[in-house]
């Protein structure tokens, strides 16, 4: 029977290797800049950085907030520090106050959370632009296509070199290149809020996101979908209306035709 679960490609690594050198080597580039979370994306790309470039060409920066654990700090930091590359932790917590006491009347959870997503951002392409490196995203294929990301934000990188890896996908490649079992073990989260997962805020696993997303990458009918995820309908039909309703994060702006050829529509680069 035809199986919709996402299989890691055996060259995975090397070419995102490959990638990596290709875009963040030489012509005035001197390596990336990742943001560390603590989490499974995050630890994987700055490996795979390191693997690429070398230790020297990958910076690894610790956004936390007044809630981050203390405990998660000293282990990502050593993470980071066993790898051999650069690591700087940049608490944000008095960005986040300054931007509470200008805009008081902002409340709403999700908005305050997008707002930590793009100060972590704004930090990352500071810090980058210092050392004339490229801001290496940690978001997957997953992620990308639910549009579970925060736009300028964490959405918002030079390169996003797991981003066409679903996270099942992910996962398996940190198991081949044996990243720490804790990190492999924790539940996946953009720590944007008090107890937020990525799971319990989609409405299901990851494991069950990615083969629908596969049959949906694949142009199956809605019904086979189903019938091979062994899920009703409806949760297809629910991921389907989630990957067309956040279309426009993976696209430029859209911008009027004016002109003999427009940005983003028919002039190409």
């Amino acid at each position: 029977m035809k199986s919709l679960v996402p299989r890691l490609p055996r060259h995975a690594a090397a070419s995102i290797a490959q990638f990596l050198r290709a875009h963040a080597a030489g012509d005035g580039v001197d390596g990336v800049v990742v943001g560390l979370s603590g989490g499974i994306d995050s630890a994987l790309t700055l490996r795979l950085a390191r693997d690429a470039l070398g230790a020297d060409h990958v910076l690894g920066v610790l956004l936390p907030d007044g809630r981050f654990p203390p405990a998660l700090r000293d282990e990502t930091e050593a993470y980071a520090r066993d790898l051999g590359a650069e690591v700087r932790t940049v608490p944000i917590d008095a960005v986040e106050r300054a931007f509470a006491a200008a805009l008081p009347d902002v409340t709403d959870r999700v908005a305050l959370g997008n707002v930590k997503a793009r100060i972590r951002m704004t930090v990352l392409y500071a810090l980058a632009r210092e050392r004339r490196r490229l801001v290496a995203g940690t978001g997957n294929k997953s992620e990308l296509l639910l549009g579970y990301f925060t736009k300028y934000g964490d959405g918002g990188a030079d390169l996003l070199p797991l981003g066409d890896l679903y996270k099942t996908e992910l996962r398996a490649l940190a198991a081949e290149l044996e990243l720490p079992a804790a990190v492999r073990a924790r539940a996946p989260t953009a720590d944007l809020w008090e107890g937020q997962t990525d799971e319990a805020e989609l409405g299901l696993t990851y494991d069950e996101a990615d083969q629908i997303l596969r049959g949906i990458e694949e142009l199956r009918p809605t019904d086979e979908i189903a019938r091979l995820v062994g899920c009703p309908r409806e949760r297809v039909e629910a991921v389907e209306a989630r990957v067309a309703q956040h279309r426009h994060k993976r696209r430029l702006p859209p911008i009027p035709k004016l002109g003999l050829r427009t940005v983003g529509l028919d002039w190409r680069d």
